[in-house]
């Protein structure tokens, strides 16, 4: 079987340093023998052409890439928002970095579709927000997004997205589009001033998500800079998580709304707290956490309480988990994953002839032609 002779071996180096993975960890996870993998980054023409393919595939570049004479220049390979995030988590594992730079691919894709159908991106054109006053900046903010009676997270992503901003939410399911359960990071924002994208991890509970979306919003217009998100950075005392932890509260949980719990009714006992604030998070589909934090802010509840509930919830999270997702519904997916903005985007490019099926089944998340018809049927009401 013919090997190829023009491999460049420094490259292949360089993605196994900045993927942190050693050649045997390579070889293994590629089916390829070491002994391959030892001789290819020898020199010799060991790699035949599926082999090399596998590679590329698992480092999410092209065959071409490695066969580039040449070192590599990580200011051509990654854009300026990838490597913000990189910088500010160094320990990023090698799926969620793909992660990333297919959602950078995919807003890349969605916007040159736009311009083939002639139909421009709609204006991502955010109010002005004084920089000191976070409760004003979240009112004026609420204002603009139209929110009034949103109680799922896909009516507030329907909201933010109405804005310009494009909104992915990962798989439940084991693949290319899924934030491992495993993994701590909940969501992270891609600064664009044209089309900013905001990636949610899909969470057992529709409150946590919604939170998270917002969370990622006050980044991108507090602070106008790309940012990845853990668990423990939504309870950060760094001064940009304590601003993006309130401006999503207070968007979510105007004070008005805080009238419907009665501190008169407040339990003795924390494992009661969620029945005594569920008037109000269930108006507006936010967790009981995120409401007893609003209290705290505005001196209605005090740290030991909140501390406590956050404990008691703690001992239940073993018992939960984000769930598996479902294949019922296949052909529904992409819009689940995508939005219905992207989605409409691929198929009116597809219907326009300014792809090919194959373009719009990649787009789709590998959805294959019969699940697309559905899909189109399905986005138009039919």
């Amino acid at each position: 079987m013919e090997r190829i002779d023009s491999l460049n071996p420094a490259r292949l180096e360089w993605c196994c340093r900045d993927s942190g993975v050693s050649p045997e960890e390579l070889a293994e996870a590629t089916d390829i023998a070491p002994k391959t993998m030892e001789r290819a980054l020898a020199g010799e023409a060991a790699f035949t052409f599926n082999q090399l393919s596998r590679i590329a595939t698992f480092f999410g570049r092209g065959v071409l890439f490695f066969m580039e004479p040449g070192s590599v220049d990580p200011e051509k390979v990654y854009t300026p928002q990838f490597r913000t995030l990189a910088n500010q988590k160094p320990e990023l594992s090698h799926k969620v970095k793909l992660l990333i730079e297919r959602a950078e691919g995919q807003r890349e894709a969605y916007l040159s579709m736009r311009q083939e159908l002639d139909d421009p991106h709609p204006a991502f054109a955010p109010p002005k927000v004084p920089a000191n006053d976070i409760g004003s900046a979240a009112a004026i903010v609420r204002d603009w997004l139209g929110l009034d009676g949103q109680r799922t997270f896909s009516e507030y992503r329907a909201a933010v997205e109405s804005k310009g901003v494009l909104v992915f939410r990962t798989n439940g399911y084991n693949g290319k589009w899924q934030i491992a359960k495993q993994t701590p990071i909940l969501g992270f924002s891609l600064y664009d001033p044209v089309c900013p994208l905001i990636v949610v991890k899909k969470q057992s509970v529709d409150a946590r998500q919604t939170f998270t979306l917002m969370h990622e919003l006050g980044h991108v217009i507090l602070h106008k800079t790309s940012w990845i998100d853990e668990e423990s950075d939504l309870y950060s005392d760094e001064t940009p998580e304590q601003h993006a932890n309130a401006f999503a509260g207070l968007v979510l949980v105007p004070d008005i709304a805080l009238s419907a719990i009665k501190d008169a009714d407040r339990p003795g006992e924390v494992g009661d707290f969620d029945a005594w604030v569920r008037p109000m998070t269930s108006a507006l589909g936010v967790s009981t956490e995120v409401a007893l934090r609003r209290l705290l802010d505005i001196g209605r509840l005090e740290a030991t309480h909140y501390v406590a509930y956050r404990k008691y919830i703690a001992g239940f999270a073993h018992l939960g988990g984000e769930p598996a997702g479902s294949r019922a519904y296949r052909y529904r997916e992409p819009t689940h994953l995508f939005g219905d903005r992207f989605v409409r985007t691929v198929l009116d490019a597809l219907s326009a002839r300014r792809i090919t099926i194959p373009k719009a089944s990649g787009y789709l998340d590998g959805l294959k032609l019969k699940d697309i018809r559905r899909l189109d049927q399905h986005s138009a009401g039919l």
